[in-house]
């Protein structure tokens, strides 16, 4: 349970594949050209569909929703889907709203994932703040989560959520040893409503919060597919080519998948 394949579907959806195990982080699967509403004013426009279709996906034993209020994260297609892709685990409000086989965690809370024939994944949730200082009661509540399971070679696996870098970040790396690091970029900003206060890590936090973590490969997602992600790919990877780990960075365009020594 070393060997990790990881494909990018699109925006923040990956698919990991591991022991027989397939999990999917927060799955959007609408096609483009819709226009979402996040709350206080705030929109985004999706500009490109998933690389892979969800009827083509096969199953699915887990679902990883950092949080359903925003449907970059969790759109509609996805929702009707989750009752056929086994357990969620997302945020305790995400929980409760969404119903049916949903755990929902607060940072640092646990859960496991267990099933006969397989190695057990223990989920911690962890931290987030989704924008500047003050910011939780518009944002609502995000999670991001750290996969555990024996054999791991250098650490655990971590899907970041979408945040900022904050000092409640910071302590991940203290409190668990983190090999992966599936990273949310994309230096969200809503100009007209907020300037230039983000709402995602840009690829300067990103890096930072590289040198900070160590780990042992990085795959960035979160940066690509919808109108109010402010720095792509191109703008990114120069400023993350500059940090002393680069050589441990994994990008994958939407479609591509890598197989990791986790």
């Amino acid at each position: 349970m070393s060997d990790t394949r990881i494909t990018h579907i699109g925006g923040p959806t990956t698919l990991i594949e591991v022991g027989g195990w397939r999990i999917l982080t927060d799955p959007t699967f609408d096609p483009p050209g819709k226009r979402y509403f996040f709350g206080w004013g705030t929109t985004s426009r999706k500009l490109v569909g998933p690389s892979i279709a969800a009827a083509d996906l096969g199953p699915i034993d887990a679902v990883l929703v950092s949080h359903h209020h925003h449907g970059d994260n969790l759109d509609p297609s996805a929702q009707a889907l989750l009752p056929t892709w086994g357990t969620t685990f997302t945020t305790r409000k995400a929980a409760a709203r969404l119903g049916g086989a949903c755990v929902g965690l607060a940072p640092w809370e646990t859960a496991s994932l267990e099933a006969p024939g397989k190695e057990t994944i223990t989920i911690t949730a962890t931290p987030c703040r989704h924008g500047p200082v003050g910011s939780e009661p518009i944002t609502g509540p995000v999670v991001g989560f750290s996969l555990a399971w024996a054999g791991q070679e250098h650490g655990e696996l971590w899907v970041t959520g979408d945040t900022v870098l904050y000092p409640a970040l910071r302590e991940v790396p203290e409190r668990l040893r983190i090999g992966t690091m599936l990273m949310h970029l994309g230096s969200v900003r809503f100009r007209y409503l907020s300037g230039w206060l983000r709402y995602s890590m840009d690829a300067r936090e990103g890096a930072e919060l590289i040198e900070l973590v160590k780990p042992a490969h990085v795959v960035p997602v979160h940066y690509e597919g919808w109108s109010h992600f402010q720095q792509n790919r191109d703008a990114a990877e120069p400023i993350i080519n500059a940090s002393p780990y680069a050589d441990r960075v994994t990008w994958l365009d939407p479609g591509e998948a890598a197989t990791l020594p986790v």
